[in-house]
């Protein structure tokens, strides 16, 4: 598999104290729409500092398209468009000129240069608000400039930190619709705390928690980390028929069920069994007992239960990960100065 983003080991300590970043090791492939998911305070955007060079590793190592990523790497940060959180741009300018002193930076050539920031201007959605200063436009439209400035020196590689934080609905459907399309010729990575965001575009994700990736795979295969394959039924009938389902459901079903209440069962499947087929003998255990079926819903692992589940068992291991780590022998410490 081609790595448009490899880190080996990845650490960055603070002052000797916060370490923001522990241990990453990270592979997001070529062409992916890749979400970083965590909470604030994840190390989300540390890494993708260090991955620009804006931050010197404490430890350990990063890659882009095989290069490694470095403060004085600038052939890296040419291959890559970043869009800040919250960016913020000089108030005086207009989108035009701010543009077109980027496209300077790069040294993109006035004829290729002009062009292109017309065009861009017009497909962020800016064409309108052109003659305004930076300093009078709305959360959403410094958004889309930012957007356009990510994409004017045609990088292969984006790395949008929280590009919907702050926006009006429509504006966050115009970022991610544009992450979409994006998709076909780029690698994109998305750095949120959003999950509605990283289930709408992305096919792979990794979960950053206190400075450690605690997951990192596809969408599908987070939510199988979840996935219990259960079914919900509400029911209705006399209490007669509904204590004879309860037996009935017992006796006959090869189904583990359990009752959330007078007229609300719930069922769970066992892996490698058709969900449809067992479905089918619980529908008609219940025909069979004169019940009838109100409500259905299906449990198939969703991506908000399959990414608090993974916060729970990471707080949960986060002492035997401790007492697992590598421990520092007599033979470590000598010659070490504190």
């Amino acid at each position: 598999m081609d790595a448009a983003i490899r880190t080996e080991h990845l650490t960055k300590v603070f002052g000797g104290v916060v370490i923001a970043v522990n241990d990453l090791c990270l592979t997001v492939p070529k062409g992916a729409v890749f979400g970083f998911l965590g909470p604030n305070g994840a190390g989300k955007t540390t890494t993708l500092r260090l991955l620009l060079g804006l931050h010197r590793p404490t430890a350990g190592g990063a890659f882009v398209f095989g290069r490694p990523c470095g403060v004085g790497a600038t052939d890296v940060r040419g291959m890559i468009g970043f869009l800040p959180t919250n960016p913020k741009f000089p108030p005086h300018l207009k989108p035009f000129e701010y543009l077109n002193l980027v496209g300077k930076l790069h040294r993109i050539p006035a004829e290729v240069r002009m062009p292109r920031i017309s065009s861009l201007i017009r497909a962020v959605g800016l064409l309108s608000v052109t003659d305004q200063r930076i300093g009078t436009l709305s959360t959403g439209e410094t958004t889309r400039l930012g957007i356009a400035a990510s994409l004017l020196a045609d990088p292969p590689l984006l790395l949008w930190d929280e590009p919907t934080a702050g926006l009006d609905p429509a504006a966050r459907r115009f970022a991610l619709d544009l992450i979409q399309e994006l998709r076909q010729e780029r690698t994109v990575v998305v750095a949120t705390h959003i999950l509605a965001d990283i289930d709408r575009v992305c096919d792979h994700v990794g979960v950053m928690h206190e400075g450690q990736m605690i997951f990192c795979g596809t969408m599908q295969e987070m939510k199988r980390r979840l996935r219990h394959d259960g079914i919900t039924l509400e029911l209705a009938g006399s209490n007669e028929a509904l204590r004879k389902a309860a037996e009935t459901l017992a006796e006959r079903c090869p189904v583990e069920h359990r009752w959330l209440g007078e007229n609300v069962v719930s069922l769970t499947v066992e892996e490698g069994r058709g969900r449809a087929a067992v479905l089918a003998e619980v529908l008609q255990v219940l025909n069979d007992v004169g019940v009838d079926l109100q409500a259905i819903q299906s449990g198939h692992g969703d991506t908000e239960g399959a990414y608090l589940n993974l916060l729970q068992e990471d707080l949960s291991h986060g002492f035997a990960r401790f007492q697992d780590s590598p421990r520092p022998t007599h033979a470590d410490r000598s010659g070490v100065s504190v």
